[in-house]
């Protein structure tokens, strides 16, 4: 198994220590580990073995490796695997609601259990976001995958990755301005980057995909 740190996290780290929001930005990564470690725990109860672990800079990245015998298992146009993949993206955020509901049945102190019902709200919207790689993109991809195939459920996802980065930069503009908050400025930078670096991948494969067409039209 392979452990990656971003680098990047060092630069985000000094940005909120000089805006004072060094203590929501720990927290949040904080909870958002404990996020990671449920898609972790769903994994291995699954089955599934991890291929690497990147620390990122909003929390840590778990990916794992292909089973073959899931892959084999045909459903509709996708494959048993595609529902691992669903399960193990809604792990999650649904321990993030688990923490949620034990923080108010433990009925800690007023500021305690604001912070901690804040933050995991927010990792729960912030994730179910309809933008690959994060858990809404990856569990939206995979029922497309299942309903209409693979190459069909990159495309449509990666419009519908570009639509909703769009969206929320308009949306974001406004919130940034009113509230003046880098945090917001430094999600939708940081979103944006995922975009590009999902459509670069998905441009290379629609290539790939062209050419193999061609060598088949061709034989």
């Amino acid at each position: 198994m392979r452990f990656k740190v971003d680098l990047k996290i060092f630069i985000f780290l000094i940005l909120f220590f000089f805006t004072k929001q060094i203590y929501t930005y720990v927290t949040i990564m904080f909870f958002a580990i404990i996020h990671e470690l449920g898609h972790l725990a769903t994994g291995l109860i699954l089955g599934m073995k991890p291929e690497k672990i990147e620390i990122m800079p909003y929390g840590v990245s778990i990916s794992f490796k292909l089973n073959m015998d899931d892959y084999n298992k045909k459903l509709n146009k996708g494959n048993m695997l595609e529902i691992k993949k669903i399960i193990v993206a809604l792990a999650g955020p649904v321990t993030n609601l688990f923490i949620i509901l034990i923080t108010h049945i433990l009925n800690l102190d007023m500021f305690s259990t604001s912070i901690i019902i804040y933050t995991n709200i927010l990792l729960i919207i912030f994730n179910l976001l309809p933008i690959y790689p994060l858990d809404g993109g990856r569990i939206l991809k995979a029922t497309l995958h299942i309903i209409f195939g693979k190459r069909k459920s990159e495309r449509y996802i990666n419009n519908i990755s570009f639509i909703s980065v769009i969206l929320l930069t308009l949306v974001s503009s406004i919130l940034i301005y009113s509230l003046k908050n880098i945090a917001i400025f430094l999600i939708i930078l940081f979103l944006w980057c995922v975009f590009i670096k999902q459509d670069i991948v998905f441009k290379r494969r629609c290539k790939i995909y062209d050419l193999v067409e061609k060598t088949i039209e061709n034989n």
